[in-house]
């Protein structure tokens, strides 16, 4: 049996850096996690070739190569899956879809031929099973979550790495949180499920022994939601293991902001590696926060916490929304305030959008506020909400409130405001030749040719004098900054065309 899997294309948003990558000379962010989890627990005596488009083209050679072709996609990958399942009807090849995209909204793509649903590691064997015996049915669901213990090393064997900026893995599923506008507990769960620390080394290990020694993603939606399993278990783990073998590798994730009342935990994640987190501030507005499921957003200072943080050596990105109920035109000034006092340089400011299978979902379809279509890309400034704002007046806000933080001169105030409160932890680094080349392309691209050269060129002179250690990560958030416009400017232009 020949297993062709399929990742579609990202589209340019603000999360593919695409144009970042060209720096670095890269062609994708990160690798399909999940379609590569997937080939390993497939029957060994199965083929597999993987084609990711975001880093080669589709070609009629895998088409003809395949028996089925396995799709995974998010929501924000929608127009590319959709382009991939045609092509692979055109050729006769039948199509087995999963990942978020298909869990939430299958019902949309009638083409194709089997969804294999929620976690693969109950729904697949399923799958198999039927296949094998000549049994299949089209939908494969499952209400159980599964035990992480059953979860294999994902298929390294199948990429290019060399094409990727980062690789990733996983530690844990779920989230103790109700966020009524987040989709991650309906698709895992409320209680957290973690792998062992020994599978998280059989992991790493094996990114290891491939020659991997760039940063690593741990895209777990709260890393820290299991706080006593990391304190006694996995990073000691981590830390030991990097010592043991001179690992220079950086390591960043997803969490929550409670990460700063925990100092032990915050120290024992810089040990072991951990220089990045993203936590999903979403507004400054506690009335919005409350309405939302927030609450451990609220009864705190976020940027004394978001400090706290950057002093103990780990910087953080963060999430941001404009248009709850509650939000009033003022918010968008204060949204910019805040991102401007916090240091967030990445700060990813979206429209707040409706998820199928969210508590928001239910209650906007309830009341008649649902507009048929979302992007999945928050930050495109559409919505599938009708808000209590004037949808035009949300819109001209928000666009106005982007391109004033990604303006240069606001932009590198927020690189200069976080270089002076981060204190990154001496960590045994590499000197790679990747990051001196794209310190030269940057030098070109934003110090020469960029409309932002002054501030360009001023900032890496302050960082030289005053954070000579930080030199490093004012490239890289410079060549950010880079991408980021380039995306708002996209945006615009796409709204515009949109109202002709």
């Amino acid at each position: 049996m020949n297993i062709l899997l399929l990742y579609p294309e990202f589209p340019d948003t603000f999360w593919s850096f695409k144009h970042a990558l060209k720096f670095v000379k890269k062609k994708a962010a990160l690798p399909p996690l999940g379609l590569i989890t997937v080939a390993s627990m497939l029957p060994s005596a199965w083929q597999r070739r993987l084609v990711d488009l975001n880093v080669r083209p589709l070609h009629g050679d895998d088409l003809a190569w395949a028996d089925i072709a396995f799709v995974s996609a998010m929501a924000v990958q929608q127009e590319s899956a959709r382009e991939v399942i045609a092509r692979c009807k055109t050729a006769g090849v039948p199509v087995v879809a999963g990942g978020p995209l298909f869990t939430t909204g299958y019902a949309e793509f009638p083409e194709v031929d089997h969804f294999v649903l929620n976690e693969a590691e109950i729904t697949l064997p399923r799958f198999i099973a039927d296949l094998e015996n000549d049994l299949l049915k089209r939908h494969y669901t499952a209400e159980e979550f599964p035990d992480l213990g059953l979860t294999p090393v994902p298929d390294w064997e199948l990429l290019d790495m060399k094409q990727y900026a980062s690789m990733a893995i996983q530690f844990s599923r779920g989230c103790p949180y109700r966020c009524d506008f987040c989709n991650v507990t309906a698709l895992f769960g409320h209680k957290i499920r973690t792998k062992s620390s020994a599978q998280i080394i059989a992991e790493l290990e094996g990114l290891r022994k491939r020659g991997w020694q760039d940063s690593i993603f741990f895209v777990d939606d709260n890393f820290i939601a299991h706080r006593a399993y990391l304190k006694k278990e996995l990073l000691p783990a981590l830390i030991a293991w990097r010592k043991a073998n001179g690992v220079t590798n950086k390591f960043y994730t997803e969490c929550s902001i409670n990460l700063a009342d925990d100092d032990e935990l915050m120290t024992l994640m810089v040990m072991a590696g951990f220089n990045q987190v993203f936590i999903g501030i979403e507004t400054p507005e506690a009335t919005a926060l409350q309405a939302c499921g927030k609450q451990h957003n609220t009864s705190r200072d976020m940027l004394e916490n978001i400090r706290r943080i950057q002093h103990a050596g780990i910087e953080v990105q963060g999430g941001f929304i404009v248009g709850f109920d509650s939000d009033t035109p003022s918010i968008f000034q204060k949204q910019i305030e805040f991102i401007q006092n916090s240091g967030i340089v990445t700060a990813m400011v979206g429209i707040l959008q409706a998820l199928p299978g969210t508590k928001l979902y239910e209650r906007l379809k309830g009341e008649g506020r649902l507009l048929p279509h979302s992007s999945g890309d928050n930050a495109d400034s559409n919505t599938n909400i009708v808000p209590v704002m004037d949808a035009e007046l949300l819109r001209k806000g928000y666009r106005e409130m982007m391109n004033q933080l990604y303006a240069p001169k606001f932009y590198y105030q927020r690189i200069r405001t976080l270089l002076q409160e981060y204190r990154p932890h001496q960590l045994k680094g590499r000197f790679r030749m990747s990051q001196f080349m794209a310190f030269l392309r940057s030098t070109v691209v934003l110090g020469v040719i960029g409309r932002e050269r002054v501030h360009y060129w001023r900032m890496l002179a302050w960082t030289a004098v005053n954070r000579q250690q930080a030199l490093p990560l004012a490239v890289t958030l410079a060549i950010y900054g880079h991408h980021f416009r380039k995306v708002c400017a996209l945006h615009l232009k796409e709204r515009q065309q949109a109202t002709i």
